[in-house]
């Protein structure tokens, strides 16, 4: 219930306008409990909300129940471990987890690090660990998204585990100084990247590992439902902060896992109630918050607000007192009550009323402090996980309640600045030591010193029996996955490299190659097509037949269009994930199937088409979270650039994407004109991931705009991959003042075309060369630039771009995107270069107004040539003025990217 409903629920006796016939009322429904069970008294009041909720009383029931766990202590089942143990267990991972982060900000100072987040989620963590994280091969165990602050606490166990060693945890957070010193270092939070043989998936950046986790589920489903791998024992687990829960990514798929049944998923929210500069609803209650948004969107929620020390207190409170002081109790106040002391809380919370401090009378301060918090009793947390892994139909979200910073005490519990603190004075860990009872002498702790049970003693053969019964160590990632053979470049595209001038854009041009890779025998079934509700855009509607949109409950109804060729078709085992429009939702699929062959032991081939101009601008954080992740696939930014999306205007129209892409590592960037060029980067990109194994992701361009297509010419396919070749000549050797031209993407046929223009107005012969990739040209530029200056006394390597635009005769290079796209080879060229581009933002209007307008059309480009080769002193300033006025070139309006 809310904080206003509630109090009404409890103080209805004072307005209750006949409280005898509700006391009657309220026997006869405790009498039907007693004679025909809590099933019977369920269904009868389901009838009776039908018959209020009907427009002749119009009545709703209040949001939310009471702030006291769901699972009540009859419900709860005995628990299966030794608590002792498992009690010890959690507080040594407490102690060097602390003690890894303040150990290296006492060497360094600056290295940051978190220590309240896991002392809030410890036990959490282990009770999973124990009892219900499944290890195993890739294809077995479960998924665990970890929360990411908590990184510390996950390699304390794996210390405790004999995984990592003294070495590895002192180099927390010094990565580079490790590998000097022969060890490994730790990354700050889970990067697959940097610990590839531990960390399954990137967290760190808030609200990513939420939404990820929900499609991973899903991805999951897909798999079983197509028949490819059964994923019917594996569950996805995600442990988040209720900090994190103000992430729009964390909220914006949760009516999709309900929708979709994903029983496979189990989140665990963290509510210690503090972000990190304070309460995280300091006026309200964010578990109250939560617990109706989870259920409003169809998950099942299970409140873990109190540990067992409170049971006793609950069965003695008669009055409802408790529940009472609950419902006036907000964030911010249990924040305070979490930070004082057990005579502090004796005082301000149970003496606020007689009856709650007649609750406490026999208890003393240090044992009011001690009342433990539902996320710090592990009988409670196996009680909810046990409960959550039993749920059918529906996933399920625990709200557990910790504080933050637990048994940091007067140093760090429940404190505004608790987020901040890493480093602690000697009687703060002196404490820390006594409040966990830890084996450690005052020095020992003082120094900060790491501390691991013997190899045969009871706590680490009860951690190894635990872990082993559950399938084996977790986090761990795979690697590898069986290779899948890619066919023939013809038996695909033979239409694109023998195009002989056919029209068609190269949108028409993949859409026709994924529908003959569909078709392969062993490729085909692993290929995962991916729109964001645009297929009918991109020309993919003839899939909806042949492949289906994967639906997990099929086509229930009958589609308005069923007798065309093209009618949409829902399947259970259908191919196509179509995510609505969420390109958020969109690239986490892509990026569950792009990881399949880590995650599952399956590689797959994800292929996502979506409007550039959506893409790495509006979703650049999944990406490069997919990128960390070693994602392997296709991303296809279709309608691609600035000026070929005529009519839309500015906020689609694209000109920075492939910039964006340039910065990502693993991202492989390409710009192709023709579709035999995309055909030869599909392949190669195909092989690269499939056969060679290469974590590397592609990312492609496609046009919308309709030209003739020339065939692939000969011998050229290397120098497509590497970003450059030389595409037609034009007159050379004619004259002294002769340029190159570089055309990328579109903008190859305008360089074409001026280069004509070049040759036939102005006797200038030319070169024109098709840059599909410029961030290819610049790494591999990059490359030899640094291998020339590190080796000094070897024969200098020379780069592609260096090798084909050599000399001095001046280079224009012309693309539908921001400049900055074709200067990333600028300072590789000893020749003059001139960049032409599309800065500024887009307009509405056809595509050769556009050209014009951002200046990289024909006539702008041939008066650059004839600018660079006066500025060589090639040309006369004349022919520049002659071609301005021959051209209408208008030279008093503001630049493209004033306007």
């Amino acid at each position: 219930m809310s904080d206003s409903s509630f109090q009404n629920h409890m103080t209805h006796a004072e307005t209750d306008s006949d409280p005898l016939e509700t006391a009657e009322w309220r026997a006869s429904l405790r009498s039907l409990a007693a004679s025909a069970g809590p099933r019977r008294v369920r269904e009868i009041l389901d009838m009776l909300v039908a018959e209020a909720s009907g427009p002749g009383i119009g009545w709703q029931p209040a949001r939310g129940t009471p702030y006291v766990n769901t699972i009540s202590p009859d419900q709860q089942p005995p628990f299966p471990g030794d608590l002792a143990i498992e009690e010890r267990l959690a507080s040594l991972m407490r102690w060097n987890a602390l003690a890894m982060v303040a150990r290296a900000n006492k060497a360094y100072g600056e290295l940051g690090g978190h220590i309240a987040s896991y002392a809030s989620a410890a036990d959490l963590f282990e009770v999973g660990y124990n009892h219900f994280f499944r290890g195993g091969d890739p294809g077995d165990g479960d998924l665990v998204f970890f929360q990411p602050h908590s990184a510390p606490g996950v390699y304390a166990r794996a210390f405790l585990e004999g995984r990592l060693d003294e070495h590895d945890l002192a180099h927390y957070r010094q990565e580079i100084t490790a590998k000097r010193d022969g060890t490994r270092g730790l990354s700050s939070y889970p990067h697959p990247w940097l610990m590839p043989e531990f960390w399954q998936f990137p967290t760190g950046s808030m609200g990513l590992g939420p939404i990820s986790s929900i499609y991973h589920a899903r991805f999951m489903r897909y798999l079983e439902h197509r028949n490819l791998l059964d994923t019917s024992r594996r569950r996805v687990w995600g442990v988040f902060g209720d900090g994190e829960m103000d992430e729009p990514e964390s909220m914006s798929a949760l009516t999709l896992a309900a929708r979709e049944r994903l029983d496979n998923l189990i989140w665990v929210v963290n509510c210690n109630l503090q972000r990190l500069d304070g309460p995280v609803r300091g006026n309200g209650r964010i578990i109250d918050e939560l617990e109706a948004l989870f259920s409003g969107a169809g998950w099942r929620v299970i409140k873990l607000v109190w540990g067992s020390d409170w049971d006793r207190l609950f069965a003695q409170d008669v009055h409802g007192a408790l529940a009472r002081a609950f419902s006036r109790t907000v964030d911010g106040q249990f924040q305070t009550f979490a930070a004082k002391d057990g005579r502090y809380n004796r005082e301000h919370f149970f003496g606020q009323d007689p009856q709650l401090a007649q609750l406490v009378q026999g208890l003393t301060d240090e044992q009011i402090d001690r009342l433990k918090r539902g996320g710090h009793d592990i009988a409670k947390i196996h009680a909810a996980y046990d409960a959550a892994v039993h749920t059918q139909g529906q996933p399920t979200v625990i709200l557990a309640q910790t504080k933050k910073g637990y048994g940091m005490g007067a140093a760090g519990q429940g404190r505004m600045t608790t987020h901040q603190q890493k480093k602690l004075e000697r009687d703060d860990l002196i404490a820390f030591r006594d409040r966990f009872a830890l084996p450690l002498s005052d020095e020992q702790a003082a120094g900060l010193e790491f501390f691991r049970p013997e190899a045969d003693s009871a706590e680490i053969r009860y951690l190894h029996a635990r872990r082993e019964a559950l399938g084996g160590p977790m986090p761990k990632r795979a690697s590898a996955a069986p290779s899948l053979a890619v066919p023939s470049r013809n038996q695909y595209a033979s239409f694109a490299t023998q195009a002989d001038g056919k029209e068609m854009s190269t949108t028409m041009a993949f859409v026709r190659m994924l529908t003959s890779l569909l078709k392969d025998p062993q490729l085909g079934p692993r290929i995962v097509p991916i729109v964001a509700d645009e297929a009918r855009t991109f020309g993919m509607a003839n899939l909806f037949k042949q492949v289906g949109i994967y639906a997990f409950s099929g086509q229930t109804y009958e589609p308005e269009d069923i007798g065309s060729v093209l009618s949409y078709r829902e399947a259970t085992d259908g191919q196509i994930l179509e995510e609505g429009i969420s390109e958020a939702g969109a690239i986490s699929s892509w990026t569950a199937a792009a990881t399949s062959y880590s995650v599952h032991g399956q590689a797959m081939l994800p292929f996502y088409i979506y409007y550039s101009m959506f893409g790495f601008q509006r979703i650049g954080d999944l990406i490069w979270a997919a990128a960390d992740q070693r994602a392997r696939g296709f991303l296809l930014g279709a309608t691609a650039g600035r000026t070929t999306l005529g009519g839309e205007g500015l906020q689609h129209q694209d000109g920075s994407s492939l910039l964006q892409a340039s910065t990502v590592p693993n991202c492989r960037a390409y710009d192709p004109c023709f579709a035999s060029e995309f055909a030869v980067i599909l392949d190669h990109g195909m092989r690269q991931m499939l056969e060679r194994q290469e974590d590397v992701f592609y990312y492609v361009t496609l046009m919308n705009e309709n030209y003739a297509q020339p065939s692939l010419p000969d011998d050229v396919e290397e120098d497509i991959v590497k970003g450059l070749y030389r595409f037609a000549t034009h007159a050379l050797g004619s004259s002294k003042a002769q340029v190159r031209l570089v055309g990328s993407g579109t903008i190859l046929r305008e360089v074409l075309a001026a280069a004509q223009l070049l040759a036939d107005d102005w006797g200038v012969p030319s070169e024109v060369w098709s840059a599909t990739s410029f961030s290819e040209l610049a790494r591999d530029a990059r490359d030899c630039e640094r291998w020339n200056r590190l080796h000094p006394t070897e024969p200098r390597r020379i780069s592609h771009v260096a090798g084909c635009l050599h000399g001095t005769d001046p280079v224009v290079a012309a693309s539908d995107y921001v400049r900055a796209w074709p200067q990333l080879v600028s300072s590789y060229v000893r020749a003059p270069f001139v960049a032409l581009g599309t800065d500024g933002f887009g307009r509405s209007d056809t595509r050769s107004a556009l050209r014009r307008f951002f200046e990289v059309d024909r006539h702008h480009i041939v008066l650059a040539a004839l600018s660079a080769l006066r500025e060589q002193g090639r040309v006369d300033a004349a022919l520049c003025a002659q071609a301005i006025v021959r051209y209408g070139i208008e030279v008093d309006t503001p630049a493209s990217w004033y306007a």
